[in-house]
């Protein structure tokens, strides 16, 4: 009894696969025809993104040169001193990874990840403690899963709108009041070369201490603490406005590369699909044909 029920049950799954399999094999005009209207569609979807992305791409563009200005001119001060080598006394370091909110742009968040990733590794061989700033859902969705011991800050709404100095404001802020007293810092970001080139760059972050024990800091004989702790919070406002700028402007142009090329990628497909479609079509029509002259002849 026991088989018999077995067989009851077990049969209908596999009488069900063997007629999946040869379903899956035929290929009608129908099934074509649904595939390629919307691929069709996709392709649409696709050009209109890919105008969006070069509108946004120009006006990010524009906006770029004079964040460079006040991003190098901030960093400018800390070209003539002359940082001693702290050696194990900088043990705590802090990396802040800029990215966005938004997808379908290439591998541009992941290589930020990646760099992040290998300066964790480094620096954690070297037995130094490690902490992130993620800037952009993005990156924090990369680095949550293996390194989410070392995310300190997670800053969301990022690349809906266009970067602002407010935006950055807010970051600088944010990381100020949460306690973190870090010896150095690095800031990791796309910087833009051209519409069709970045390359993930980074900055660096000083700390007070860092400062003060330069060897060329004598020289500036009037500044006191609390003028060089609002120049600190003033450079690090411009260092991260700066990479909020540059990442927003290569995020643009990889879209708009992006886009490009899944059009063109859609435009291949449907070529195929219309050549498989004109050629089933064809079989059709030359095999009713031949029922059609077999029939007569029979008769």
């Amino acid at each position: 009894m026991f088989s018999r029920t077995s067989a009851l049950v077990f049969s209908p799954q596999c009488a069900l696969s063997v007629l999946s399999g040869q379903v899956r094999n035929m290929a009608t005009l129908k099934d074509i025809t649904i595939r390629l209207k919307s691929i069709k569609n996709i392709q649409k979807i696709t050009k209109s993104m890919k105008m969006v992305a070069a509108a946004k791409y120009a006006r990010a563009e524009r906006q770029l040169k004079p964040a460079r200005v006040y991003g190098t001119s901030a960093l400018s001060l800390y070209e003539k001193f002359e940082f001693k080598d702290q050696g194990d006394k900088a043990s705590k370091h802090l990396i802040i990874g800029v990215t966005s909110d938004r997808g379908l742009c290439g591998a541009i968040h992941s290589g930020v990840a990646k760099a992040i990733k290998s300066e964790i590794a480094n620096l954690t061989g070297a037995g130094k403690e490690v902490m992130v700033v993620n800037v952009g859902d993005k990156l924090r969705g990369l680095l949550h899963r293996t390194h989410g011991s070392h995310i300190m800050l997670n800053c969301k709404e990022i690349g809906r709108k266009p970067p602002s100095f407010g935006d950055a404001s807010i970051i600088a802020t944010e990381l100020l009041n949460s306690g973190y007293d870090f010896d150095k810092g690095t800031v990791l970001y796309n910087r833009f070369r051209s519409v069709i080139s970045y390359k993930t760059d980074q900055k660096p972050l000083y700390s007070n201490e860092m400062v003060t024990s330069s060897d060329n800091f004598f020289i500036y004989d009037d500044i006191d603490a609390d003028v060089l702790r609002n120049y600190q919070e003033f450079a690090l406002v411009n260092t991260i406005y700066l990479a909020l700028r540059e990442s927003s402007t290569s995020e643009q142009s990889a879209r708009m590369t992006a886009m490009d090329s899944a059009s063109k990628n859609a435009s291949e497909m449907i070529d195929k699909l219309t050549l498989t479609f004109n050629r089933t079509r064809q079989a059709v029509i030359t095999k009713e044909l031949i029922e059609i002259i077999s029939g007569a002849a029979a008769l």
